[in-house]
């Protein structure tokens, strides 16, 4: 289970690697935020709370049936088994329903946090994880403003799990099955510009029907899931508090300040173990 000297310098020059390919993602201009990315624009104005949504977003990703239904003061939460969940909220224009998922920030800090690299976000958008790089660190998880990713703590082969927006629909020319499936086209697909600039016209042709605020067009540097709705997001469980500048953006400084020695640490134990997992591997398969 050993590992020689040359493949020890081998990973240390990988984990240099992925050290400065860090610093060059951080150092792009925090508003050059390709507006060509993919999103959704969910009208909360026009969902009816059916949870059609969650029930294609389960099978799509074969998650396991959902259960509850949406209750005013009754917060259903996000887990490893739910991608996308409905809640309910009164108001004073009565009853309105909410679709909650991963946000795929336009700068996401959880990507920004991940030092593998195992969180990403795609050239198409969406902000996606691969199993293949996670270390375990769960930094993406505490890095979230809005408290996405979660951990399967309960697995024999842990996994963070959240909305990959479809990702591999997409990669095949489709459209996220929520988005796809919702009778009542709550949920608009396309390209963020697309989604901002239509957000813009509902506003300014119903006045008395939107508030003037699309969420998520300014929150945590842009996302690219945005909302429209009837009443202040502040009372529909946003949290309307957030910076406008992105999260990676409070960390640039500190990451460039820190020694290389406390960022390198992770990815060379990650490198140690994968080469060490390797050579048990052939060990076993010789015996």
């Amino acid at each position: 289970m050993g590992i020689d000297r040359r493949s020890f310098f081998q990973l240390l020059g990988v984990a240099g690697t992925t050290l400065a390919l860090g610093k060059q993602a951080l150092a792009k201009p925090s508003n050059d935020i390709g507006v060509e990315f993919v999103g959704m624009l969910i009208d909360t104005t026009r969902c009816v709370g059916c949870q059609t949504c969650e029930a294609a977003c389960s099978e799509s990703n074969h998650l396991a049936e959902q259960t509850g239904s949406p209750e005013p003061g009754k917060i259903r939460p996000l887990d490893e088994t739910k991608f996308t969940v409905v809640n309910a909220y009164n108001t004073s224009k009565g009853e309105i329903y909410v679709k909650k998922q991963c946000m795929h920030c336009s700068q996401a800090a959880c990507a920004a946090a991940c030092l593998t690299k195992a969180m990403h976000k795609t050239e198409e958008g969406p902000v996606v994880w691969d199993g293949k790089k996670c270390m375990g660190c769960r930094y993406c998880m505490v890095s979230c403003p809005f408290e996405i990713p979660k951990f399967e703590y309960h697995s024999a082969n842990p996994k963070i799990q959240k909305c990959t927006m479809c990702f591999e629909r997409l990669v095949e020319g489709k459209i996220p099955a929520c988005a796809e499936n919702c009778p009542a086209e709550a949920i608009q697909f396309g390209t963020r510009r697309e989604l901002l600039h239509e957000a813009r016209k509902r506003i300014v042709e119903n006045p008395d029907v939107y508030v003037d605020h699309i969420y998520g067009e300014h929150e945590a540097g842009g996302t690219g899931v945005l909302y429209l709705s009837s009443v202040p997001f502040n009372g529909l469980g946003f949290n309307t508090s957030l910076q406008k500048s992105s999260y990676p953006e409070l960390s640039k400084g500190f990451l460039y300040g820190v020694p290389s020695v406390f960022v390198l640490w992770p990815a060379l134990l990650l490198g140690l173990y994968e080469a060490t997992k390797d050579n048990h591997v052939k060990t076993t398969e010789n015996e």
